[in-house]
């Protein structure tokens, strides 16, 4: 049975690969200017016989392009971040007379800490480059060269990686995006259509070939993910720009949106046989609902309330209820007179997320990484075998870039691997390089190598792998700025990267394994505990500015983890093992929870940001509301972590009568209570569930 599942699993998983590669809108542009960026970057390096050109040539992929504006201020933190982790370097070698021991502590010491800042801060990319530059410059250190030649070697990595970045930034400036607030608009409105059209048909009774008809425009836009989608929002954010029409939480209708599409895909496929009167009228709802949505009207709560059923089980089920999440969410940021609660600038962001320093996940991640990065160091020098050095940034490239589905990235950095580093590195090492005798034999393989790359890193789902791909061929095929001549280097490197993969899988899945629903868990426990703070924080007080920034705080916390549970969950499918498919249903049970979750968060939200709702943060009784809601959302949060069953609360002990059927506050509170109700009812389903 497990080896079936096993066997299912990858053929499986190999249809989704084909799926991801497939062409998506603005996949095509980003890939380009990737491949053009590291064109330009490879040609100035090898005319100035620059040093460190693998690892520069990575950094081009790393460059942010959410917009101009986003390329140069990644592109200057990156810099920022390369000179401290020199300086630190040359310290920690002058200081300790470039004692061994040192230098291992060192390593041991910065992977922890980068561990951390990756873990706890909203700015993880400082704590990835920092332990990536210090790694690669500390172990330059073991070879038998003057000192000096070494110190000249750290600052031409600073020179190296600003050619690469400052070609990313001026290819951005040249072509990048330059109105994400239209593009994002009309994203949003093909995918309303197309749900429209898909479940108008199945409404009228169309026939099988209709209905497959309708249905696969909607699963080409489910298999092109939230990722374009949630890059258009980040260029808004970070630009600070007029939102237009779009409407209030565009991340977390994203993701929202993003779910939608996933199950009605799977309906529309999986039911073009099926009819009845009932399937109809639910149809004609959901095409309904869908349609209104495109211009972004919202119909009144009493209607929208109908739509959620008391027992999601089937797909249409799903449909359902996930429309109903983004149907009781605030819908016009105008009337509420506030655009910022379309997309919260990211300067309002804190540089750490709230509670996340001293976690003990966050703790263990940084521990883990060191462990694993301190192990190849020891390695590699108690053999002798320098060549395998790569092992320990591999490490660090890999390592530091999420704390969950742990599996799913080292399979992920197994294939990126064997492309880029066995059969793109090595073949092209022995079978290209010695025909090559010009810079531009050499320019067409870099650049067919970076879009194929950047093409696979620009999926939903296996974005990863092209990561990989990119960063094992120019560790495997560049020796600075002279072509391989020999395969030994190419060999030595390309083994160190086995041996991180092997150390990390040691580590991670056997020594210190979590499971991916377990960090799921953990996440939405978290989104329950901020909400509860939200509650907390939102009374009457004298300093209104302080309130609002802390509440802007838990508002992109709650964002940012709902995203990364719908990621989460696509990587449940990595799990292997008896117990797979209860994990699969956790995982969803646990991503539709996070939704309802964040509706719940905005509508209390909207109230602290509506003009006209002011009164709502002083009446007695919603106060009271709100604290107790406070105390039993708690309570669920420590239900769901330890997977114990809630103590269901009745409506009276919340609010009296009287409140329920108040012409001002009566749908407000009705409203709170319902998706409070929601909370209680999916806290009790996730306590049976694995």
């Amino acid at each position: 049975m497990v080896e079936t599942s096993f066997f299912g699993t990858i053929s499986s998983l190999g249809r989704k690969l084909w799926a991801d590669l497939q062409p998506t809108p603005g996949r095509l542009n980003s890939s380009l200017r990737i491949v053009l960026a590291t064109i330009i970057a490879l040609i100035l390096m090898l005319t100035w016989q620059m040093q460190s050109i693998s690892l520069a040539m990575y950094f081009v992929f790393l460059v942010g392009r959410d917009s101009p504006t986003i390329s140069f201020r990644t592109g200057l933190i990156s810099l920022l971040t390369v000179v401290i982790a020199i300086a630190v370097e040359l310290a920690v070698i002058k200081f300790s007379d470039n004692d061994p021991m040192a230098r291992v502590l060192g390593v041991a010491i910065v992977t922890f800490v980068a561990g951390v800042l990756v873990a706890s801060t909203n700015f993880p990319t400082l704590g990835s480059t920092w332990g990536l530059i210090f790694c690669t410059v500390i172990g330059t250190w073991e070879r038998h060269v003057p000192a000096d030649r070494l110190v000249k070697g750290s600052l031409w990595l600073i020179a190296s990686l600003s050619v690469a970045i400052g070609s990313s930034v001026l290819v951005e400036y040249l072509f990048g995006d330059r109105d994400p607030v239209k593009k994002l608009e009309t994203q949003r409105m093909i995918r309303y259509q197309a749900l429209a059209k898909m479940f108008t048909v199945y409404a009228q009774g169309g026939t099988p070939k209709e209905r497959s008809d309708a249905a696969i425009p909607v699963s080409r836009l489910a298999l092109a993910g939230p990722a374009g989608m949630l890059e258009l929002y980040n260029k808004i954010a970070e630009r600070d720009l007029d939102t237009g029409s779009l409407p209030p939480g565009t991340r977390m209708r994203v993701t929202m949106i993003a779910q939608i599409m996933d199950v009605a895909a799977a309906f529309g496929l999986q039911n073009t046989e099926k009819d009845s009167p009932e399937l109809r009228r639910r149809c004609e709802v959901i095409a309904e609902q869908c349609r209104e949505l495109i211009p972004v009207f919202i119909p009144k709560l009493e209607k929208r309330l109908q739509l959620m059923p008391e027992n999601s089980v089937t797909l249409l089920d799903r449909v359902e209820a996930a429309l109903h999440a983004i149907l009781t969410m605030p819908s016009d940021s105008a009337e509420m007179g506030n655009k910022e609660l379309v997309a919260m600038p990211v300067t309002k962001a804190p540089f750490f997320i709230p509670g996340a320093v001293g976690r003990s996940d966050t703790i263990a991640f940084g521990l883990k990484i060191s462990l694993c990065a301190t192990l190849c160091y020891i390695v590699y020098n108690a053999v002798d075998w320098p060549g395998i050095s790569t092992s320990v940034i591999t490490v660090v490239v890999t390592g530091l870039s999420s704390s969950g589905a742990i599996k799913q990235r080292l399979f992920f950095r197994l294939i990126g691997s064997i492309v880029g580093g066995l059969i793109l590195g090595i073949g092209a090492i022995s079978l290209l390089f010695p025909h090559m005798d010009s810079i531009t034999s050499l320019v067409i393989l870099i650049g067919l190598v970076a879009f194929i790359s950047a093409w696979t890193a620009a999926g939903p789902r296996f974005n990863y792998v092209g990561l990989q791909m990119a960063f094992a061929f120019y560790l495997v095929a560049f020796e600075d700025f002279s072509a391989p001549t020999v395969l030994a280097p190419a060999r030595d490197r390309f083994v160190g990267i086995l041996l991180a993969l092997l150390v990390m899988w040691f580590v991670f899945d056997q020594i210190w394994p979590v499971r991916t629903v377990t960090v799921m868990r953990q996440s939405l426990a978290g989104v329950l505990k901020t909400i509860a703070n939200f509650l907390r924080l939102i009374e009457p007080g004298p300093d209104r500015k302080d309130l609002f920034q802390r509440a802007d705080a838990l508002r992109d916390q709650v964002g940012k983890t709902v995203v990364a549970l719908r990621s989460m969950n696509d990587a449940v499918d990595y799990e292997f093992g008896v117990d797979r498919e209860s994990h699969v249903r956790s995982s969803e049970m646990i991503l539709r929870t996070s939704l309802t979750a964040g509706t719940f968060f905005w509508n209390q939200f909207a109230v602290l940001h509506h003009e006209g709702d002011k009164d709502f943060l002083t009446e007695p009784d919603l106060i009271e509301m709100r604290r107790k809601l406070a105390e039993y959302i708690d309570e669920l949060a420590v239900g769901v972590a330890k997977k114990t069953a809630p103590t269901m609360v009745p409506t009276t002990a919340l609010l009296p009568p009287a409140i329920l059927n108040d012409p001002r506050y009566g749908e407000y509170s009705r409203n709170t209570i319902a998706r409070f109700e929601e909370l209680q009812a999916f806290a009790l389903r996730l306590s049976h569930e694995a």
